[in-house]
């Protein structure tokens, strides 16, 4: 049996299965190349989940669902909206100066004995900012027309120069803009610091009714995986190995979208690392209710981000004896 034919047994068997049977209605026309039916074959043994399909669909149409009907008056206990009430540290907190201070401390010293790395979210196109090319190469219009990327990799070559250590700076692209992002950076020297690239996954695009779309006879339609992706990416591409070889301990985590991102960032790394905490998260805190950027809280006893959407005008206008916002703390995705 060749190659072609056991992969279309196994994967006829597997659409039918799953509902999926109409993409495969093209490959007896014999004017279609056999290379590219073995192709199309390939890629849907390689990374087509055909089995949890419909379970990411139902989960969707559910969430979506629950959104449209939501009405924080009548949520059950185990799913109610609290204030966040895990360990916290402000940088506008003159009392916790002290903190902060040896918090910079630790996250110098581990930048320094090479226990720290960077990781960019960077999938996004710049499509909205009516740029043509990754979200990271965007000129924002400063004067010296430095694009995100540059800033946060001089960013990263200052820190490792300052603590004598090597700060690896891991990004996160799609296939999208994979290409365009390795060689922007190749052209540039990568900016003078170790960078590794590597995709996030796709998904098929599907119908409403949960039917995977065909972009030719041969080829489906394809969407990035969104940020989630991060975690199948890191183990399939073997940056979870690679970090571990390199001693390093600590993830600094963010999103391409953030100018003022410190990569990193000595004083968040080491706050983390003095509360022996296995996540953290940066906010700014919102300057009034209405502002619509989700906040970090806690839902069902447990941390977690709640959309604006989420939360009632009463929630939103919430203040405490401070005079700050009760739901305030607004995600940065930092």
């Amino acid at each position: 049996m060749s190659e072609y034919e056991g992969l279309l047994s196994s994967i006829t068997a597997r659409c039918k299965a799953a509902g999926q049977s109409h993409i495969l209605a093209h490959l007896p026309d014999s004017a279609i190349p056999q290379a590219d039916k073995l192709a199309f074959l390939r890629s849907i043994d390689d990374g087509v989940p055909l089995e949890k399909l419909d379970g990411y669909l139902k989960g969707a149409l559910e969430e979506e669902e629950f959104l449209k009907n939501f009405d924080p008056a009548n949520v059950p206990a185990s799913e109610a909206i609290e204030p966040f009430a895990g360990e916290t540290a402000s940088t506008t907190n003159e009392a916790q100066a002290g903190l902060l201070k040896e918090s910079y401390d630790a996250g110098f010293a581990a930048a320094g004995k090479g226990e720290v790395a960077a990781l960019l979210l960077a999938g996004g196109q710049g499509t909205r900012l009516g740029y043509d090319g990754p979200k990271g190469m965007y000129d924002i219009g400063l004067p010296s027309h430095k694009t995100l990327f540059q800033l946060m990799a001089e960013r990263i070559k200052k820190l490792s120069e300052m603590s004598g250590g090597k700060v690896p700076f891991y990004i996160m692209t799609s296939p999208l803009n994979h290409k365009a992002t390795t060689e922007y950076f190749a052209k540039n020297d990568n900016f003078g610091i170790d960078v590794t690239f590597f995709p996030q996954g796709t998904l098929p695009a599907i119908t409403p009714e949960g039917k995977m779309i065909l972009e030719t006879p041969t080829k489906l339609a394809l969407a990035p995986d969104g940020n989630g992706g991060i975690y199948p990416a890191l183990v399939k591409h073997g940056i979870i190995e690679d970090m571990k070889s390199r001693g390093i301990k600590y993830i600094h985590a963010f999103g391409v979208d953030n100018a003022l991102v410190k990569p990193a960032d000595p004083t968040f790394v080491g706050y983390c690392v003095k509360q022996d905490a296995d996540v953290g998260n940066k906010v700014l805190w919102k300057t009034s209710p209405g502002e619509k950027v989700g906040v970090v809280a806690s839902k069902g006893g447990k941390p977690c981000i709640v959309e604006y959407s989420d939360i009632s005008k009463e929630m939103s206008e919430r203040r405490g004896e401070d005079g700050r916002l009760v739901f305030g703390a607004g995600n940065i995705c930092n």
